[in-house]
């Protein structure tokens, strides 16, 4: 459960260090998520040759594999990711990462569509307490106005398409090569795939100290760290109760952007939050 938890908090803190780098260093969406993900990549890579070398060396032989390594990158990871942080530069952490939440959704409608059934009562009720959350959130409680982007609604749909897409796609390839293994290939794949594009080597924004500490923070702990500590605390306590304890995520990105970059949350946010936190729970 702590492993669990301390994963979850620094995802959490590392949406709004995300936010911080875009707002006081102008960092672009693009250039944060290129870098994040080719270090992460490599990272997760290295850990994996080191916790099972025979998987990494079977993954990089299966040469008939590679273009669904390519897909998987491209739809789970670079999709995800890009559109993860385009919805905080849009909006901020802590609404970006429960409009994310909404992911559980997507991975009901497959389960309900490949087991060839309808939403338990449960369920049901999970939908209807996010859809209420979801149009609080975004009006701000007036229906007349939105209160958030347009844009940021738009990465914040694609991001939980993108999140579910990473619970359902992967699965095998997971069962195959492991977690590690798995993860550094699509992360490193969609890394070098935005680099010809991005070219962070020529746009470097003007780091300090601080920038560079948020930096390492958001590659090393914030997505790797995290990353390992969630997995290794789902071994443990299953998968429904780490996903029960995973919504210390947005609390997490809440508090923080409340803290540090100065959001200030209404009574009909703070409702849509605690609705769609209740979705997770009903919907696991």
């Amino acid at each position: 459960m702590t492993l669990v938890l301390i994963g979850g908090a620094m995802w959490g803190c590392n949406a709004t260090i995300s936010k911080l780098l875009m707002n006081n260093y102008g960092v672009e969406p693009l250039w944060l998520a290129c870098v994040r993900e080719f270090f992460a990549g490599l990272l997760f890579l290295a850990v994996g040759g080191i916790m099972s070398p025979i998987k990494l060396a079977g993954a990089a032989k299966d040469v008939r594999s590679y273009p669904k390594y390519l897909m998987l990158a491209l739809c789970c990871v670079l999709i995800g990711q890009v559109s993860y942080l385009q919805s905080i530069n849009w909006t901020n952490s802590g609404t970006a990462t429960i409009l994310q939440s909404l992911n559980l959704l997507v991975v009901l409608a497959w389960v309900c569509i490949m087991s060839h059934r309808m939403p338990r009562k449960r369920e049901a009720i999970g939908v209807a307490l996010a859809f209420i959350g979801t149009v609080l959130i975004a009006t701000g409680g007036n229906l007349s106005t939105l209160a958030l982007p347009p844009q940021g609604l738009a990465w914040g749909a694609a991001n939980a398409i993108a999140t579910s897409a990473l619970s359902i796609l992967p699965t095998a390839m997971i069962a195959k090569w492991g977690n590690f293994v798995t993860n550094g290939i699509m992360f490193l794949i969609s890394g070098v795939l935005l680099c010809p594009f991005v070219q962070p080597w020529a746009h470097l924004p003007k780091f300090d100290v601080a920038s560079v500490s948020m930096l390492l923070f958001t590659v090393v702990l914030g997505t790797f760290g995290a990353y390992a500590l969630f997995m290794a605390g789902v071994m443990r306590i299953g998968s429904i109760r780490a996903t029960m304890l995973g919504t210390i995520e947005p609390v997490t990105a809440t508090l923080t952007a409340v803290l540090f970059t100065g959001v200030v949350f209404g009574p009909a946010d703070l409702v849509g939050f605690a609705l769609i936190i209740a979705m997770v729970f009903l919907v696991r």
